[in-house]
C-alpha cells in the first residue's frame, strides 16, 4: 500500500468479496507501470470505486471465487484484466465483464504484462489512429512496456514501424518483437527524420522538443501523445501543424469509465495475434 508519505508498504488486509457480477481472482503476477509511481506522488489518482492506495493497473491469474449473476467463467480460469487499482496484491476483486481469457502459451509473467500495455497500443493506434496497411508509424521510447506492445500492434496491422529506441544495444531485441516477414526499422531518435515522413508519430516520452516531430508528419498524420515521463510542456509551431492538415490526440485508459473499458475493442484483441504477444525487452 502507499502510505501518506508516498512510500510503499506491505499491510494485511481482510480477504475480498466477491459481489454478484464479480470475481475475486489469485493474482499470480501483476504489471508494474510509470503510473503507478505517478500515483505514490501524488500526480494520478485512483478512478472512483478502486482502492486509493493500492497500486496495480494489470493483473493475471486464477478465479478464486465468483459472484452470483456471473455466468461463462469458473473458478480456476485463467484471466487477465485491466483494473482501476489495487493489482498489488494477493487477491482482487474484478467486475466479471473486465475478465480476459489467458490465450494457451502465455506466462503468468507475460499475461499480467499484457493488459494495459496493449490495452493501451491497440485503443491508441488502432481505435483512435485507425492504422492501416502500408501506413508508415514512429514510435518513440519503442523499448518500454508500451512502446514494445506498440511495435506488434503496428507490426500485426500490417504498418511499416520505425521504433525509436536511444540504447543502440536493444535495437536487435526490440527489431525481434515483430514476427518474420513484417516491416520494423530500429533507429535511435538521432535518426527518425531520415524514416519519414509518416502518416503516424507516438509520442511515448515527452520533453521539451518532442512536437517538434510534427514537421516529419504526411499530409493529415497524427501525433497520439500517451507518455510524458520526460516533460509534459512543451511548445508546438502550431503553422507546422496547420500545414499538413495535422491531428493532434492525447489519451489514456486508466480513468475511463467501466462501460468504456468493457467496450474496449481490447477485450477481443488477444484473440487477433497470430503470436504470442511479448512484453517489454528493456526499460524496466
Amino acid at each position: 500500500m502507499i502510505d501518506s508519505d508516498g512510500q510503499f508498504h506491505l499491510e494485511q488486509r481482510p480477504n475480498p468479496v466477491a459481489g454478484p457480477g464479480d470475481v475475486v481472482v489469485r493474482v499470480h503476477a501483476a504489471g508494474l507501470n510509470a503510473a503507478d509511481l505517478q500515483q505514490a506522488r501524488g500526480d494520478y489518482p485512483a478512478p472512483p470505486g478502486w482502492p486509493t492506495d493500492v497500486p496495480g493497473l494489470e493483473i493475471a491469474g486464477k478465479v478464486e471465487r465468483v459472484g452470483s449473476a456471473v455466468t461463462g467463467i469458473s473458478t480456476g480460469d485463467r484471466v487477465m484484466a485491466l483494473v482501476g487499482g489495487g493489482g498489488h496484491a494477493e487477491r482482487i476483486t474484478v467486475p466479471a465483464d473486465l475478465l480476459l481469457p489467458v490465450p494457451e502459451g502465455l506466462t503468468w509473467q507475460e499475461a499480467g504484462g499484457f493488459p494495459e500495455a496493449f490495452s493501451t497500443a491497440w485503443d491508441a493506434l488502432i481505435t483512435q489512429a485507425q492504422v492501416r496497411a502500408g501506413d508508415r508509424v514512429l514510435i518513440t521510447g519503442a523499448a518500454g512496456g508500451v512502446g514494445t506492445a506498440m511495435v506488434q500492434v503496428a507490426a500485426v496491422s500490417g504498418a511499416h514501424a520505425v521504433a525509436s529506441v536511444r540504447r543502440p544495444e536493444l535495437h536487435d531485441q526490440v527489431k525481434a518483437l515483430a514476427p518474420d516477414g513484417t516491416r520494423v526499422d530500429v533507429v535511435t531518435p538521432a535518426d527518425e527524420a531520415q524514416h519519414g515522413p509518416y502518416d503516424v508519430i507516438v509520442e511515448l516520452v515527452g520533453g521539451q522538443d518532442c512536437l517538434q516531430r510534427v514537421a516529419l508528419l504526411r499530409s493529415r498524420g497524427k501525433v497520439l501523445i500517451i507518455g510524458v515521463q520526460a516533460g509534459a510542456t512543451v511548445p508546438l509551431r502550431m503553422f507546422d501543424l496547420m500545414l499538413v492538415r495535422g491531428h493532434l490526440i492525447g489519451t489514456t485508459i486508466r480513468g475511463r469509465t467501466h462501460a468504456e473499458k468493457h467496450c474496449s475493442p481490447t477485450s477481443f484483441a488477444p484473440r487477433s495475434f497470430p503470436y504470442s504477444p511479448t512484453v517489454a525487452c528493456g526499460s524496466p
